[in-house]
């Protein structure tokens, strides 16, 4: 059985450290990373839609390098994301 009598309160607990920033060449080499991670996601939408102009449907041997281009492009863009937005803060812990 637990005593609680020898349970320390939430309070008592040592704050977390920090949260360290991250460097801006980091940052850098995420939004550049980024940048490149986009273009094949813009040479699927290119080839995409020629293929769906002139046949009115993707070919069926281009269908999954236009799903791999759009994959890595929203990665890309998701990478830039990342990089603009940070990292977040810890949320703040009340004093009870």
């Amino acid at each position: 059985m637990s005593n609680p009598d020898n349970q320390q309160p939430a309070s008592a607990l040592p704050p977390p450290p920090p949260p360290t920033p991250r460097s801006g060449c980091l940052t850098a080499l995420m939004a550049i990373l980024g940048i490149f991670m986009l273009l094949p996601g813009l040479c699927a939408l290119l080839f995409g839609g020629m293929s769906v102009v002139e046949d009115g449907r993707i070919a069926a041997d281009m269908a999954p390098l236009v799903f791999l281009g759009l994959v890595v492009g929203i990665g890309g863009a998701a990478l830039i994301w990342a990089a603009i937005k940070g990292r977040k803060a810890p949320p703040v812990q009340n004093g009870r």
